[in-house]
This record gives C-alpha cells, sequence and structure tokens, in this order.
C-alpha cells in the first residue's frame, strides 16, 4: 500500500470537473476526458482493484493536463478568449480535485480496515 500513500497523501494530485459541465468542447478542438464514474468502495475492496482503479486516476489526471495545455494553445492562437480559458480550466482542476479526493477516501476506509 505504499503506493497510495507516495502518490496520494504526501503530494497534493493535480485537479477535474464536474461531469457534463466542461464536456463540450472549446472552439471543437478541446475536449475535456470523462471523468472515473465510479472507484471500488474501501470497506470491501481488494488491494488489486485499488490499484487498478489508481492506475485509471494517473491515466485520468494526465488527460486532464493535456486538455488544460490545449486550452493553452487555443487561447494563446487567440480562438478562445482568456476568460473562457481560465473558466475551463478552474472547472477543470476542481473536478479533479473532487475525484481524488473520493478516491482517497476509499483508500482511507481500505487501510482502516487492513490496517
Amino acid at each position: 500500500m505504499r503506493i497510495f500513500g507516495q502518490l496520494f497523501y504526501k503530494r497534493s494530485c493535480l485537479p477535474i470537473l464536474v461531469m457534463g459541465l466542461l464536456a463540450l468542447p472549446a472552439h471543437g478542438s478541446c475536449v475535456l476526458p470523462l471523468a472515473p464514474s465510479k472507484f471500488p468502495d474501501g470497506a470491501t475492496a481488494t488491494e488489486l482493484e485499488l490499484v487498478t482503479a489508481m492506475q485509471t486516476l494517473k491515466r485520468y489526471s494526465m488527460d486532464v493536463n493535456n486538455y488544460l495545455k490545449c486550452l493553452e494553445f487555443e487561447a494563446g492562437q487567440q480562438r478562445l478568449s482568456r476568460d473562457d480559458q481560465a473558466a475551463r480550466h478552474n472547472a477543470a482542476v476542481d473536478g479533479l480535485q473532487a475525484i481524488t479526493q473520493k478516491f482517497n477516501e476509499q483508500v482511507r476506509i481500505f487501510k482502516a480496515r487492513t490496517g
């Protein structure tokens, strides 16, 4: 379980989106990735299930980072206003943080159970 502590407890993760809020593309080229819809229940999950979920969350985080880079590029090309870019950026980051917090809660439950 050291993986969880290193990745999700000792460093703050990058943020996501409240699903559906920004699912629309920014001028057609930047598309917010879909967030993982659920995580294993820490009260019953196996370590393997949580590791798999963590890998999914890491991929999602990378996808969100690519989305943020796309927004920056679009704004730099003046295809997206800086205000719109900032709003979409903040919503994506807030969403990623919310999903990460939900996952971390399940990890805490798992750790308390398996101690």
